[in-house]
């Protein structure tokens, strides 16, 4: 399943899906959906570019 991440505001996460579906996500449940698409670690550049 492909997906694009976006960081709307400091706790939260909007997943975007290719089929046109749409989640916000806190921290938490990010961190769980993460886990759970079998990916272990958020990529880090993904935090640096929020606080640029």
């Amino acid at each position: 399943m492909s997906f694009n991440l976006n960081r709307i505001n400091p706790n939260q996460t909007q997943v975007f899906f290719h089929d046109g579906r749409f989640e916000t996500l806190t921290d938490e449940e990010l961190e769980e959906f993460l886990l759970q698409m079998g990916i272990n670690e958020v990529n880090e550049t993904m935090e640096q570019n929020v606080t640029e």
